[in-house]
C-alpha cells in the first residue's frame, strides 16, 4: 500500500470535495466526539482573546470559534485546505489562515488561547510543537489539545495510508509538563482524552 504525506492526504481530501464544514447532522455529530460543546466550553472564550487553532482543516471548529474571541488564526499544512477554510470563513474579518508547518511557521504575534484537535497525532516531533505552543502564548494563555484514544498507527484509506505518531495520555501529559506548562487538567470523552494546561 502507497504512504501517502500530510499534506497529499488533506489535498487529495479537497480534491474529492471533502469539506467537514458542510457534513450533514450525523456526520457533525460523530466527530463532535473528539471537540464538541464540552471542549469548546473548555476555551474560555471572550471577545478579548486572540486564538490559534492549529490544523485548521477546512474551518470545522473555526466557524464556531471566530464569532466568539477577538482575533483568530489558523495554521495548515495542504494548500488546498487552507483554500478552503479561507473561503469557509470569509465572513468573519476577525479570522486569518496560513498554510505552513506548525513547527516552522514564522508566527509574528502571541496568542491568549491555542486549541488543536485530531492534528497532533501527525506530528512527530511533539515536544518541539508542545515548545513551541508554550513560546506563542501570552503569560497565562491556555492550550486545548483533543487526541484521538484509538492509538492507531495509520490512517488506512483502501489505496493508500497515512502514517500517526500517537502517544498514551501518560506520555502526552509528561511532555506538556516538560515544556513548561503547570496547570494541567485531563479529561476523557468516548472518542478522545482533552488536555487543558497553561502557561
Amino acid at each position: 500500500m502507497k504512504k501517502y504525506t500530510v499534506k497529499k492526504h488533506y489535498d487529495r481530501l479537497i480534491s474529492e470535495n471533502d469539506d467537514p464544514v458542510n457534513d450533514p447532522p450525523e456526520l457533525k455529530a460523530f466527530m463532535n466526539g473528539w471537540d464538541g460543546e464540552f471542549f469548546i466550553e473548555k476555551m474560555s472564550l471572550s471577545p478579548e482573546k486572540n486564538v490559534l487553532e492549529i490544523g485548521v482543516g477546512t474551518g470545522r471548529l473555526a466557524v464556531r470559534i471566530c464569532r466568539l474571541c477577538k482575533t483568530f488564526t489558523g495554521i495548515d499544512i495542504s494548500p488546498l485546505t487552507v483554500h478552503r477554510a479561507i473561503r469557509n470563513l470569509s465572513e468573519f474579518h476577525n479570522a486569518q489562515v496560513f498554510c505552513g508547518n506548525f513547527l516552522r511557521y514564522p508566527f509574528c504575534e502571541k496568542f491568549d488561547l491555542i486549541y488543536s484537535s485530531l492534528t497532533f497525532f501527525h506530528i512527530r516531533r511533539k515536544l518541539s510543537a508542545f515548545k513551541k505552543v508554550f513560546r506563542l502564548l501570552h503569560e497565562n494563555g491556555r492550550f486545548l489539545l483533543s487526541v484521538d484514544k484509538s492509538g492507531d498507527r495509520l490512517i488506512d484509506c483502501g489505496v493508500y495510508a497515512v502514517p500517526l505518531y500517537p502517544d498514551s495520555p501518560e506520555k502526552t501529559e509528561a511532555r506538556l509538563k516538560k515544556a513548561g506548562f503547570s496547570a494541567l487538567e485531563k479529561f476523557e470523552t468516548e472518542k478522545s482524552f482533552i488536555f487543558l494546561a497553561q502557561k
